[in-house]
C-alpha cells in the first residue's frame, strides 16, 4: 500500500483510497461525507479538488443570495462551528477532545467577546496566552482548534482572512520517555513471564504496537509459516456525547476502528518467542471456549477475557503498573514499551524512515519529533530480542 503524501487529502480505509466531501444543502447547512473506491491516493486527491471546487462555487452563490450575518459574536460562532460543523464530520473521540478545547480551554478564557469580523491576530494571541497557562498542551491544542474554526469562518464569509495564521505557535509537549536499562528489562521480562499479560507485553516491546492495536489483534492476523502479523485494526473507546452536552460523556463503549493513520496498516515480522506465546494463548482460548459452553463471545481476539469479550482499555496498563511496583521498576505504560522499541532500534542504527514504517507513524517527521532527543543519549542498550532480550522460560499454560 502506498503511503499518504504530506499534503494529500486522501486516506486509506477498507482496501480503498477515500477523500472527504462537503455538500451544500438547500437550507445552507453542510453535509459531510466521504467518497471512496479510488485505486491510488493521486486519484482521490484529484477527485477531492473537483468536489471542493464545486462546493466553493455553490457556497459563494448561496451566500450572495442569503447574506451572512456579519454581526455574529465570536463565542456564538465558535459554539455554532463546533456543534454544527466540526462535530458532524469527526469521530466521537475526536469530538470529545474538541469539546474540551472549546468549552474548557477557549470559551472560559475569552475575557471580552467581540464580533467575528473584528477578530485579529493580537486578540487571539492574548487569548491563547491565557489558554496556554492551563496545561502544557493547552496552547497547542487551543491554537489548532481555533485555526480550524477560523478557516471555516473565511469560507463562510464571516471574516476575510484567518487571523490564527499569524499567532504565536505553541509546541506540542514531547512525551516523557522512560528507558529501562538492560538489567531492568530482564527483570521486567522475568516478572512478565509469570503474568497473564506476557504476550501483550512482548507485542509492545518487540513489535512496538500501540495498546489499541494489541487489543485489536486476532489469531487470523498472524501468518504462522512466515512469522508475520498484519496490523489492520485497533480497539478504541467510543464515548457517547449527546449534542449540546458540551464535553460531558454519558457512556463509554469499545469498538473496532481502522489503525491510527493510513501508514499504520502494516505487516511486521514477529520474533519466535511471540509465536510460541501465541500458540499457548490459542490453547488457553480453546479451553475457555469449552468451559463457557456456548456463552463464549468468539470474535477471534487474541487478547480477551475468559468469555471472549474485550478487556477494558485500562487493563493492560494496570497490569504493567502492578508488575513494575512489585519489582521496584520505574513506572512504564504500553506506550512506554513502544518508545523503548523505537529507542533500541535507533541505538542499533536502524534508519529513521524504517523505524517510522515499523511504528506506523503518519510521517517520518512525527518519528523525528518524538525521538530526536533520544538519539544523543549516552545510555546504550546493545542486545535485542535474540541476545539479552531472550525472555526466560515460562511455565506451560
Amino acid at each position: 500500500m502506498k503511503g499518504k503524501s504530506q499534503n494529500s487529502t486522501a486516506f486509506f480505509e477498507n482496501n480503498s483510497w477515500y477523500h472527504r466531501t462537503k455538500t451544500l444543502c438547500e437550507d445552507g447547512s453542510i453535509k459531510y461525507s466521504k467518497k471512496g473506491g479510488f485505486a491510488t491516493s493521486e486519484e482521490a486527491d484529484k477527485s477531492y479538488k473537483q468536489h471542493e471546487a464545486v462546493f466553493k462555487k455553490a457556497y459563494r452563490a448561496y451566500h450572495l443570495a442569503n447574506q451572512i450575518n456579519t454581526e455574529v459574536m465570536l463565542k456564538d460562532y465558535l459554539i455554532y462551528w463546533f456543534e454544527e460543523v466540526f462535530s458532524q464530520r469527526v469521530e466521537t473521540t475526536t469530538r470529545m477532545v474538541g469539546a474540551y478545547a472549546i468549552y474548557d480551554l477557549i470559551l472560559p478564557n475569552i475575557e471580552y467577546d467581540i464580533k467575528v469580523r473584528f477578530t485579529n491576530t493580537e486578540y487571539l494571541d492574548a487569548l491563547l496566552e491565557r489558554v496556554a497557562k492551563v496545561s502544557a498542551s493547552a496552547g497547542n491544542k487551543g491554537r489548532e482548534i481555533l485555526n480550524m474554526a477560523m478557516k471555516e469562518a473565511v469560507i463562510g464569509g464571516y471574516i476575510k482572512t484567518n487571523p490564527v495564521i499569524g499567532t504565536k505557535p505553541y509546541k506540542r509537549p514531547k512525551p516523557k520517555i522512560t528507558i529501562l536499562s538492560k538489567e531492568k528489562i530482564k527483570v521486567l521480562l522475568k516478572a512478565s513471564s509469570e503474568n497473564d499479560w506476557y504476550l501483550e507485553i512482548l507485542l509492545g516491546l518487540f513489535c512496538g504496537l500501540r495498546k489499541g492495536e494489541i487489543l485489536g489483534l486476532k489469531f487470523s492476523d498472524f501468518n504462522i509459516e512466515k512469522r508475520t502479523v498484519y496490523i489492520s485494526r485497533q480497539i478504541v473507546s467510543d464515548p457517547l456525547i449527546k449534542k449540546g452536552s458540551r464535553s460531558k460523556v454519558d457512556n463509554y463503549g469499545l469498538i473496532e476502528r481502522d489503525p491510527k493513520t493510513p501508514n499504520s496498516f502494516r505487516t511486521l515480522r514477529v520474533p519466535g518467542v511471540i509465536m510460541e506465546e501465541l500458540e499457548k494463548r490459542r490453547h488457553l482460548v480453546d479451553s475457555n471456549k469449552v468451559v463457557c459452553v456456548g456463552q463464549y463471545d468468539d470474535k477471534d481476539y487474541v487478547s480477551c477475557q475468559k468469555n471472549g469479550r474485550l478487556h477494558s482499555l485500562s487493563a493492560l496498563n494496570s497490569a504493567l503498573t502492578r508488575i513494575c511496583n512489585k519489582n521496584s521498576l520505574p513506572h512504564i505504560t504500553v506506550h512506554g514499551l513502544r518508545h523503548m522499541y523505537a529507542t533500541i532500534l535507533i541505538e542499533m542504527g536502524v534508519p529513521l524512515i524504517k523505524i517510522s514504517a515499523l511504528l506506523g507513524h503518519g510521517s517520518v517527521h512525527t518519528t523525528f519529533e518524538y525521538y530526536c532527543d533520544v538519539m544523543d543519549e549516552n545510555e546504550n542498550i546493545l542486545a535485542f530480542m535474540n541476545q539479552a532480550f531472550v525472555p526466560v522460560e515460562r511455565r506451560a499454560v
